[in-house]
């Protein structure tokens, strides 16, 4: 069975309910999942890869917070290091040597919020405003990296992603 290892800020509530629907949908792929939290303002990564180590994980996930993207070089290390299929929900992590992210257009989700920022100005009231979620998602992969561990990303997804690092 395939073992992969979910990196996460324990202190953090978005990441909690993150890990949550991570583990709904490895349930549904008969894929085990070993949770690796970390808790700030100086996260025990060291352990958290110890225990991945440990566990043998397959390939690592990354929950994004902001405490998590200050040792992004740390985490990209060890996946390089172990030759561990990397996905982020960053682009960031990506461009410091992740393997992949599928996140939310990070642009397109500024942009939004500017329309809201505009309607408050206006006088909207917040809560008059709907909720909206992301609609453009993108599709980021390194090959780079994939060389560097030693994997090969299959022609179709390469045409699916919005952005290919070479």
């Amino acid at each position: 069975m395939l073992r992969v290892g979910v990196l996460w800020d324990a202190d953090s509530p978005g990441p909690v309910i993150g890990f949550k629907e991570y583990e709904t949908a490895a349930s549904a792929l008969n894929i085990a999942l070993q949770s690796l939290e970390v808790r700030g303002p100086t996260p025990d990564l060291q352990g958290a890869f110890r225990e991945a180590v440990k566990g043998r994980v397959s390939a690592l996930i990354t929950v994004s917070t902001s405490l998590l993207t200050v040792h992004q070089r740390q985490i990209v290390d060890f996946a390089l290091k172990n030759r561990l299929p990397s996905m982020s929900e960053s682009r960031n992590m990506v461009q410091a040597g992740g393997l992949m992210s599928y996140s939310a257009d990070e642009a397109e989700s500024f942009r939004r919020a500017a329309v809201y920022v505009d309607k408050i100005l206006k006088g909207a009231k917040p809560a008059d405003l709907p909720i909206e979620r992301p609609t453009k998602f993108e599709l980021v992969i390194n090959l780079k990296t994939a060389k560097q561990i030693g994997l090969t990303v299959p022609p179709n997804v390469l045409a699916r992603a919005d952005k290919v690092i070479k």
